[in-house]
């Protein structure tokens, strides 16, 4: 009977401890420059550095330069891609700007709108007087 206890909680406890560890070490060893990660302080950034002789990562967050033991690194986003992203902040400075075109074309609007009830309402008090 102890036996078998002892084998059910290998399959239940050990075997998937041991498999969650390993897939942990596949993604650290795979973990390269320009990959964004997410450290288990919840911080979000890019890898800028990995020194594997100390065992450290130099993370990019916004600007800020931070050093952390890579066993700080609680999961690996996607890769950070720079290209395609130039492109879709160049497409979306477009949209912004002709949001921005469409809004004051609507300003406009609302101005003249305003400007005719203004006027309406003045054509009313003359009339009563």
């Amino acid at each position: 009977m102890i036996v078998v206890l002892f084998a059910v909680m290998y399959f239940l406890m050990i075997r998937p401890q041991r498999k969650q560890q390993q897939k942990r070490r596949e993604q650290l060893s795979k973990i390269k420059e320009g990959d964004q990660v997410i450290t288990i302080g919840r911080l979000h950034g890019v890898v800028d550095e990995i020194n594997e002789a100390e065992k450290t990562v130099t993370l990019d967050c916004d600007g800020i330069y931070l050093v952390f033991d890579l066993s700080a690194i609680a999961s690996v986003k996607q890769p950070a891609v720079t290209a395609p992203a130039a492109d879709n902040n160049a497409d979306a400075n477009d949209k912004a700007a002709d949001d921005s075109k469409d809004d004051s074309a609507s300003t406009d609007n609302d101005q003249n709108a305003t400007e005719n009830s203004d006027s309406d309402k003045g054509e009313s008090k003359s009339e009563e007087k």
